[in-house]
């Protein structure tokens, strides 16, 4: 008999969905979306964006749902439980994660700054200097200044004891509770946001200037590697984040039809922030008197400089402001709760930790790490190079990887495939296999290549060597080098690596190895 404790489960398909989707609509909707739409076609990139959700994100969930629910456990010891050595996959997944959530939170933190300054209009007229210099107080040049803002530091804090707080809760108590409560809440902000938006004069001429089809766009490779890399960035998939949430799924959930809604509700919201970005854009256009193509920007730049300029110059700004940057800030930290639970799982699978020591240690380990690094007068370099780094040495190699390695190797295709469909009610047949097993990493494998080439080509964004090293090339190799160590760390006595007794009776299951020692 095994001595591995009941694992939790989600209450409801309700409750998963809530937080499924509140992981998937993050920072990514708002402030990468409207952008990366715009420059590659307008309302033809549509079509290689619909695509592109279908054979790739939704395939993905699919992947990342199954492994999750029949292994029934975080990435490390999923795979262990596939194969004993694929578990270093696993790993580096929850590294990535880990990592993440170390610079995520220091977003969440200016959100929650923005928020109140957005009440009185205080970033004044020149919000690009306000915010790089008066309130980072940025330096791009040096590695780590040790220098501390003091108020960024107090509140960044704060936010991680609130985070660890839910997370002490359990997903059901904690992450769900707090889910289905802020995703609507997020949803009915944004709506309020969007319709605002499509008041404002000059609205008509943003969404021209984003939905007006370039059909030529089609025909570039680009716009189609665009499709595929903003569908894997929202939707979160190939990293651990959706395998872990469906781990705790009951036994018999549609999982299919999940993956489904949750890819949805993901798009909508996405095509709902383009609308509501773009009208604000076309009313700063009008107003400076430029082009909309000359005030469109993207990410931190968009959130926190470009904004802030609407803000300012529309009736009823601060109300608006408020409701912008209260809305940046549940995305992210609805987003927040399922990237930590990755490593906090997977540190509870491994050790046999209670939940509480586990958020404990994983959560005061990040937070300290995150503290150390990013409310600094350096901090929006760090932040800027490790998301790059991770981003194309972790999200997108480690998804490549699982899929050639595990996929392919390990022969989990045809095995997933009959798990999803013998408690589904859309059935994967040949599309998914294709879709999953050669479109996806042909897409990842060119992505990840011609990123690798950019980076090697020049200085990212102009950061200097030891900035580039220290916080790109370096994290990439501890990341790596890390996993492999995990792995090596003897798992306890008591682990159980047979497939879940749950699932043992199902026709052609894979040999699996049986006891950890």
């Amino acid at each position: 008999m095994s001595n591995t404790p009941v694992r939790e489960v989600w209450s409801s398909r309700t409750v998963f969905l809530a937080a499924a989707i509140g992981s998937a609509i993050g920072l990514g909707n708002i402030w990468r979306f409207p952008y990366i739409a715009y420059q590659n076609g307008g309302g033809s990139f549509l079509i290689p964006y619909v695509i592109a959700l279908v054979t790739g994100g939704v395939a993905m969930l699919f992947f990342d749902y199954a492994i999750g629910h029949r292994f029934r456990a975080a990435p490390p010891l999923a795979f262990a439980r596939i194969r004993r050595w694929a578990e270093p996959f696993g790993w580096v997944q929850t590294l990535i994660t880990f990592f993440i959530a170390v610079y995520y939170m220091a977003i969440l933190a200016w959100a929650a700054f923005y928020t109140y300054y957005a009440a009185t209009l205080a970033w004044g007229d020149d919000p690009d200097k306000f915010f790089s210099q008066e309130f980072l107080q940025a330096d791009t040049a040096h590695v780590h200044t040790g220098t501390f803002i003091p108020g960024l530091t107090v509140v960044l804090a704060i936010l991680w004891v609130v985070l660890l707080l839910v997370m002490s809760l359990g997903v059901e108590h904690g992450v769900g509770a707090v889910s289905r409560y802020a995703v609507p809440a997020l949803v009915v902000l944004f709506l309020i946001i969007t319709v605002r938006a499509l008041t404002l004069p000059g609205a008509a001429q943003g969404l021209d200037a984003l939905f007006t089809p370039n059909w030529s766009a089609l025909l570039d490779p680009t716009v189609w590697m665009a499709g595929y890399g903003q569908i894997f960035y929202s939707l979160a998939v190939g990293f651990g984040i959706m395998l872990t949430q469906a781990s705790y799924l009951k036994r018999r959930t549609d999982i299919t039809t999940t993956a489904w809604t949750v890819a949805f509700a993901n798009s909508c919201f996405e095509v709902m922030a383009g609308i509501a970005v773009f009208s604000a854009l076309g009313f700063m256009a009008q107003q400076s008197g430029a082009a909309v193509g000359d005030v469109v920007s993207s990410g931190i730049g968009l959130a926190f400089i470009a904004f802030p300029k609407i803000i300012s110059t529309m009736a009823g700004g601060p109300f608006f402001g408020v409701l912008f940057f209260g809305s940046l800030f549940l995305a992210g930290f609805t987003s927040m709760f399922s990237i930590i639970e990755v490593p906090i799982s997977a540190c509870m699978d491994k050790f046999k930790w209670g939940r509480k020591k586990a958020v404990v240690v994983v959560g005061s380990t990040a937070a300290l790490f995150s503290l150390v690094l990013l409310p600094t007068t350096t901090g929006l370099a760090t932040l800027d190079i490790m998301d790059r780094f991770i981003n194309v040495f972790g999200i997108v190699l480690i998804a490549l990887l699982t899929l050639v390695v595990v996929g392919w190797g390990a022969k989990m295709f045809p095995v997933l495939s009959r798990h999803l469909d013998a408690r589904s009610t859309i059935r994967t047949r040949g599309w998914w296999t294709a879709a999953v097993g050669v479109l996806t990493p042909a897409v990842l494998a060119v992505t990840f290549f011609g990123n690798v080439k950019e980076l090697l080509a020049s200085p990212y964004e102009g950061y200097t060597g030891p900035q580039l090293l220290t916080y790109g090339w370096v994290l990439a190799a501890v990341i790596y080098t890390a996993a492999l160590v995990f792995t090596f760390v003897p798992w306890h006595k008591d682990t159980d690596f047979s497939l879940p007794e749950e699932f043992r009776n199902e026709e052609n299951t894979p040999p699996v190895e049986n006891r950890a020692h």
